[in-house]
């Protein structure tokens, strides 16, 4: 492949060429093994007067003072703290499936007042919960922000990306695993990402082939249960021969990709262009197709023949 136009490139690893083997994995997904999306509220602290102004954004102070209190330090009754260097935020993560107590994952932080810039703070410790409320990661650590922000004395401004929001790579530690019952019960469900029953049941067929009974069955278009032979206690290498099972590809959709930004276009190979006229500004494109009869010739014995013309016009 290495001498393929790049455009004909692109279109292979998009369209796989018919009757060609793909990987079970890039098909379908496993029921159960999904990422879990985590949130959580905390305090940006160490910021160089970027933070909140805290007479607008009162939540910060209160934050502020409720943590203080857990610390011992009382303040007195009535007053209102004003911290240019505090900012509220909200901390989100993704949890992945089977992630065990201890390990770390990224996390990203965002300002939910009116603080100018998250540059160089430091998250205080913070809990992050599921849609069921309970805690299942904690975070801190710095804040690593990709914009900048500067400001004149004349009030002249200017501003590269964002730097409201930041990221703390290995910021948040698990305390809690999720452990789906779907996988561990030794029935696997494989959903594919695009209903198709044609290669439904081209795995099923490969899978019982492949592994010598009828341990695969199709539910319908969208969905293939698996039994695990053995159990659970074969779970994790029938899991990974089961991934890497090359799967002949079915009858796929015809189907066109357009990249706007770029102006790329990679078309399948079942795309059939009928007669259509397409306008875009100032450009007009035309498509038509005549079909023309060619007689034989009167001395010699044949048949008519359809010849398409194809007229393109831009």
């Amino acid at each position: 492949m290495k001498n393929l136009p790049a455009w004909l490139l692109l279109a292979t690893l998009v369209f796989p060429l018919p009757g060609q083997a793909v990987r079970l994995v890039d098909l379908v997904n496993m029921e159960g093994v999904r990422r879990n999306q985590l949130i959580g509220y905390g305090l940006v602290v160490g910021l160089q007067g970027t933070g909140d102004q805290t007479r607008q954004t009162v939540f910060t102070s209160q934050s502020m003072v409720n943590m203080l209190r857990q610390f011992g330090i009382q303040l007195p009754q009535g007053s209102d703290p004003r911290m240019k260097n505090v900012a509220a935020v909200s901390i989100s993560a993704d949890l992945p499936t089977f992630a065990r107590p201890g390990t770390t994952i990224d996390v990203v932080v965002s300002s939910i007042g009116d603080a100018k810039s998250l540059r160089g703070g430091v998250l205080l410790a913070s809990p992050l919960r599921g849609i069921d409320g309970q805690v299942y990661a904690l975070a801190q650590g710095s804040v690593i922000v990709g914009g900048v922000s500067a400001q004149g004395a004349t009030g002249t401004q200017i501003n590269i990306n964002t730097t409201t929001v930041g990221r703390i790579p290995g910021g948040a530690t698990i305390e809690q695993a999720i452990i789906p019952p779907e996988v561990t019960s030794g029935v696997v469900r494989l959903n594919l990402r695009e209903q198709n029953y044609s290669q439904s049941r081209l795995l099923v067929k490969t899978i019982n082939d492949h592994f010598g009974s009828h341990i695969a069955q199709g539910v319908d278009g969208s969905q293939i249960e698996v039994t695990v032979p053995g159990g659970r206690n074969n779970l994790v290498t029938f899991l990974s021969m089961l991934e890497t099972l090359d799967v002949p590809q079915g009858v796929m959709p015809a189907r066109v990709v357009i990249n706007a930004r770029t102006g790329t276009i990679v078309i399948g190979d079942d795309v059939r262009i009928r007669p259509v006229a397409v306008s875009n500004g100032s450009t007009t494109v035309k498509v038509l197709e005549r079909p023309s009869v060619i007689q034989p010739n009167p001395f010699t014995l044949g048949t008519p023949q359809v010849e398409e013309q194809s007229t393109v016009d831009i």
